[in-house]
């Protein structure tokens, strides 16, 4: 009889943690229906229309990206266009997506626990903000989650190992997205022969499947590469530029991130959902797995180093589903127990509520707007067939700006920082000498200097590249924007 009341207690009290938590949701989907595409979304972008129009990566497009990025967003711009209204769809879409992987996880666990994942999930993402949507961290989090779900299923039955091959498909595919996946990928590795021995299943068979399925999607799209001709220059990228130089710029002297307190109670219910698991005795591989996911999601933001928001995606989706996996036992319990987790739920949410309201309004994204629109305005009608423009620029808009105007610069850069940073380095200086080859070869008839230089520097950084602050000199100013000049040839 105590038994019965209790579950019906928990019941109803997991019918009130839902609800708001559903009507939270809503009301941030609801405000993020006018996001924009904003940030680094429009450079993705851009590099997906050229790459459609016969633009090599890498070759023909200095980025550091991976081309799993570029194929997902060369989808969205087929299916859904290059608009603000497309985008937003597009973000919705995957983050559907990304909060029904969660809930399949969570599933076993109960309704409460599904749904509580796949809602706290979705409320975390539509409260940064529309310049998380479309970042690449948030593109991994779906691949992540599946292939968490095909291990669990696996080692929950390991005679159906159909669950390993897609589980490594996916994987796969999220290496191709951000290549720290790889990492996870080598820890669910492990998981698995130590569940195939402990089992007494074939170690080598199931190592060798999920093995052979995470690599199929990298092969598939290092075969794309070099079908383009680019395999060459993304080696070169990633070898002499990325891993060497790129990796250690931009990392802050303090480590910090914007609203961090909301990780508070999150971690507090997180702790005490995980300690319910090992205090009684339920701790399942489907939980040794998501802990997994846990352990990585932290190693994935501190193992960039760069203290930025969105690389907290893949230890926020493991995070969700975490905190409700003993949503329903948790609640069943008494006294201080009960009153901790609803606390811990509670608090996250109204955080997160307050972090959306603030991020829906932000001022700079307005700003961001208007200067790519001014931009827009300034250069339209007023280039010719063959004529280029040239940007120097990271994320404040020019790249947006060439993508609303379907221009071409005469290099294959479509940023500056390079030039700016690691200058006794020979990558760097080969790169100086290849921009001014392009420039001169095909002397663009504007050049937009923008003011903001990243991850430092302002209109001045030109004087530390001597070569580029020459040729400016036989442009002439021709518009001043908020933020960027024009100059004319």
């Amino acid at each position: 009889m105590s038994r019965s009341v209790a579950l019906s207690r928990s019941s109803i009290v997991g019918t009130l943690v839902i609800l708001p938590l559903a009507v939270l949701a809503g009301m941030l989907a609801w405000r993020s229906r006018g996001w924009p595409l904003i940030h680094d979304a429009p450079l993705m972008h851009y590099i997906a229309w050229r790459i459609g129009e016969g633009a090599v990566p890498y070759r023909d497009l200095f980025d550091m990206n991976f081309p799993g990025v570029y194929l997902l967003h060369l989808v969205a711009l087929r299916l859904f266009g290059a608009g603000d209204g497309g985008w937003r769809a597009f973000d919705l879409t995957w983050l559907a997506g990304t909060s029904l992987a969660a809930a399949a996880l969570a599933a076993p666990w109960g309704r409460l626990a599904a749904a509580g994942a796949a809602l706290f999930f979705a409320v975390y993402h539509l409260a940064g903000g529309a310049w998380q949507a479309g970042q690449r961290d948030f593109f991994l989090c779906p691949f992540l989650l599946l292939g968490a779900l095909g291990v669990a299923r696996w080692a929950e039955r390991p005679r159906e190992r159909a669950s390993l091959a897609w589980g490594g498909l996916a994987l796969g595919a999220g290496i191709t997205v951000k290549p720290q996946a790889g990492f996870f990928a080598a820890a669910l590795i492990v998981l698995v022969a130590v569940v195939a021995r402990r089992e007494g299943r074939s170690l080598a068979l199931a190592v060798g499947i999920l093995a052979t399925s995470i690599v199929m999607a990298p092969l598939a799209v290092a075969a794309w590469l070099a079908a383009k001709g680019a395999l060459a220059a993304w080696r070169e990228l990633v070898f002499d530029y990325l891993l060497p130089l790129y990796s250690r710029l931009g990392r802050p002297d303090r480590w910090a991130f914007h609203r961090w307190h909301v990780w508070i109670p999150l971690a507090a219910g997180v702790v005490l959902s995980v300690a319910s698991a090992l205090a009684r005795r339920r701790f399942t591989a489907r939980h040794a797995v998501v802990t997994l996911g846990l352990g990585y999601g932290i190693a994935h933001f501190f193992g960039q180093a760069k203290g930025w928001e969105y690389h907290l995606y893949p230890l926020a989706a493991f995070a969700a589903v975490a905190l409700f996996a003993e949503a329903g036992r948790l609640l069943e319990s008494r006294g201080v127990v009960v009153v901790a987790f609803l606390a811990c739920v509670a608090v996250s949410g109204v955080l997160l509520g307050l972090k959306g309201v603030e991020a829906a309004d932000a001022a700079w994204i307005a700003l961001k707007e208007r200067r790519v629109s001014a931009l827009v305005a300034d250069l339209d009608g007023r280039r010719g067939p063959g004529d280029y423009v040239q940007v120097l620029d990271t994320t404040e808009g020019g790249v947006h700006a060439l993508l609303r105007l379907h221009a071409i610069p005469p290099t294959r850069f479509l940023y500056d920082f390079h030039f700016y940073h690691d200058r006794e380095s020979r990558i760097v200086e080969r790169l100086r000498e290849e921009f001014i080859a392009g420039f001169d070869a095909h002397p663009p008839k504007f050049v937009v200097l923008f003011e903001r230089g990243w991850p430092a520097g302002g209109y001045e950084r030109i004087d530390g590249f001597a070569a580029l602050r020459l040729r400016l000199s036989v442009y002439r100013v021709d518009r001043r924007g908020e933020g960027y000049i024009v100059y004319a040839r």
